[in-house]
């Protein structure tokens, strides 16, 4: 039994992965409150993990039907995301660790996006191209092996998830942006407005900054009036321009490594035109559940299987840390 825990921005997350893959439970405790924000303060977020931590762990053991004297490896994400988050996810597992004199396995946040993929019923094996986009990172991976991964693209600028979240700000909906632009774009024409998808940009790599830049022109071109009438056509022109370049680049992807298996992961993977855009590719496609998408502890259990554990009391020293750069190095 291996028990997993993630706070890596503003999700409260645990669950209960058997060895074989299989989830026995998995909780995400969404904290609710950054949407009065327009986006996550971390100080906000790292105190909410404070107080919803040892809940949810406890939830994760009840609902998984085990107690904590099941459980024989513990593992946590170290990183990237916000470091007060972390700290807390981090300083939570060790403990828990130290309390039973277990090993802990520090996962890395992006890893545990593509060990998403491993879980069963039916785990995805490698070798594949996995799309990770998410709020905080974009990057396109060669994966050929359960404990690591190639980076063969990233974005260069915005995330795809952020310039989801600012552009449906833009368009004054609530965050977290994304679902509700999608929903609104299911109205809307997709070629209604001619946004760039930054197709100039060299190799992999990829850049969100021009449509929003793009989406902010029209807005402001339109008139507050007209830009709300044209709400629906605007959401729609946006996403699909977002969605273009990203399967754009998986084409390209699996074209330079001349794999044809594709897997999704990050919360952008949850996004219905994405989904269906990557599906008729023509590749072998897998896409996690919805759950495992976004932020959650199943996918960091995962990883862990692959990693190499720290015995106590060698973890104690271990630190998070916020850059995504140390793990794409």
């Amino acid at each position: 039994m291996i028990l997993g825990i993630e706070t890596s921005c503003d999700d409260t997350c645990a669950a209960v992965l058997r060895a074989d893959g299989t989830i026995a439970s998995n909780v995400i405790s969404s904290q609710g409150i950054h949407d009065r924000y327009g986006g996550v303060v971390p100080e906000v977020a790292s105190r909410h993990h404070v107080e919803l931590v040892n809940a949810v762990v406890d939830d994760a053991l009840r609902r998984a039907d085990v107690e904590l004297d099941d459980v024989e490896l513990v593992a946590v994400t170290r990183g990237p995301g916000l470091v007060g988050a972390l700290l807390v996810g981090v300083a939570t597992a060790k403990s828990l660790a130290l309390a039973r004199g277990l090993p802990l396995a520090p996962v890395d946040h992006l890893q545990g996006h593509v060990a998403a993929n491993f879980v069963a019923p039916e785990p995805f094996e490698p070798p594949f191209v996995c799309l990770l986009a998410s709020g905080g990172h974009t990057l396109l991976a060669r994966v050929t092996e359960h404990d690591g991964f190639e980076v063969l693209g990233r974005t260069l600028d915005d995330a795809a998830g952020e310039a989801f979240d600012k552009g449906a700000r833009l368009l004054g909906l609530p965050y977290p942006g994304g679902p509700h632009l999608e929903r609104l774009a299911r109205e809307g024409d997709p070629e209604a407005f001619a946004f760039p998808t930054a197709r100039q940009v060299d190799g992999l790599d990829c850049s969100f900054s021009g449509v929003k830049t793009a989406l902010l022109y029209a807005v402001r071109d339109l008139g507050e009036d007209e830009a709300a009438r044209r709400a629906a056509d605007l959401a729609a022109s946006y996403q699909a321009a977002i969605v273009r370049a990203l399967v754009d680049r998986c084409t390209r992807a699996l074209e330079a490594t001349g794999l044809d298996r594709l897997a999704l992961g990050g919360g952008v993977a949850a996004n219905g035109p994405l989904r269906d855009a990557a599906a008729a590719l023509g590749a072998t496609l897998h896409v996690p559940d919805r759950a495992l998408c976004t932020d959650n502890a199943a996918m960091i259990a995962s990883a862990a299987r692959w990693v190499t554990s720290l015995a106590p009391p060698d973890y104690l020293a271990m630190d998070a840390y916020a850059s995504g750069e140390r793990a794409l190095a």
